[in-house]
């Protein structure tokens, strides 16, 4: 497709980092990562796409959510070659949320900033891990204690979504449902995600995982939020974000009965 108007534009080294991280996926990781590891790869991504953009588009997003589908669609080019060696579709997400404002405890302003984690897809003889950051995502978890520490914010919830996973003989990650409550008065909050329509794909007759959503909850009304939009909020105002689950693996129909009956212990279906 043509570069966009909106910031979803990538740049040619994202894709080609996307592309590159999955080839050392799938091949001999004992190889080592250099040029000559790579020079056997050629990668077409003609100038003005959104794979290729040119300026002036726009292109804060290419690296946080156009690089995770570049990903998604370049592992299931594999699947039909090396079955043995692919996942299903992860999140395909970074779930970006941005929280900004003046911290009432000092009068300073803050900007909080966070990718939420997901589900892992499944593989051939393996569940996908649960709540889990992904692929080109390469952040960490921010803890509780430390986020409500540092901002005038209050973690409500965070929680894996049971049944998110998508079924399969192997069951995609859970996803992650994470409230925030927001302290100060007349703050800023943006969001930029994907998979909201469609939830990650599963292979070989593995299901999708769950789409994700995002809301704000003010009072006892929640109001759903596009995957991409900017509002304004106030204490007591409360985001709820819900991420994607992983894709199964294989048809549900030969999943082991211990792994039926383990999910149901540990509330994951």
């Amino acid at each position: 497709a043509r570069q966009v108007q909106g910031p979803l534009n990538a740049v040619y080294s994202v894709t080609l980092s996307a592309v590159y991280y999955v080839v050392r996926c799938v091949t001999d990781p004992s190889i080592p990562a250099n040029a000559g590891c790579f020079k056997p790869i050629e990668v077409k991504a003609p100038s003005g796409t959104i794979v290729n953009a040119e300026p002036p588009a726009p292109v804060a997003g290419g690296n946080v959510e156009t690089s995770t589908r570049i990903v998604d669609v370049t592992l299931k080019a594999f699947s039909s070659i090396i079955p043995e060696r692919v996942c299903a579709a992860c999140q395909g997400t970074m779930n970006n949320v941005t929280i900004g404002g003046v911290d009432p405890r000092n009068g300073k302003y803050f900007t909080y900033y966070e990718t939420i984690a997901g589900g892992f897809g499944a593989r051939r003889n393996k569940d996908g891990v649960d709540g889990i950051h992904s692929h080109m995502t390469n952040t960490l978890n921010t803890p509780v204690e430390a986020l409500e520490s540092a901002y005038p914010l209050r973690v409500r919830r965070y929680e894996l979504v049971r049944g998110s996973g998508g079924r399969g003989r192997s069951r995609g990650g859970l996803g992650i449902r994470r409230d925030t409550e927001v302290l100060a008065e007349g703050s800023t909050i943006s969001l930029m995600g994907e998979r909201q329509r469609r939830g990650p794909y599963g292979l070989f007759g593995g299901k999708s995982g769950s789409p994700g959503t995002y809301g704000i909850i003010r009072g006892n009304r929640i109001t759903s939020l596009s995957s991409k939009t900017t509002l304004s909020a106030n204490s007591g105002d409360v985001l709820t974000v819900t991420t994607p689950g992983g894709g199964g693996y294989g048809t549900a129909s030969r999943r082991t009965k211990e792994s039926i009956t383990q999910d149901t212990a540990d509330g994951k279906a």
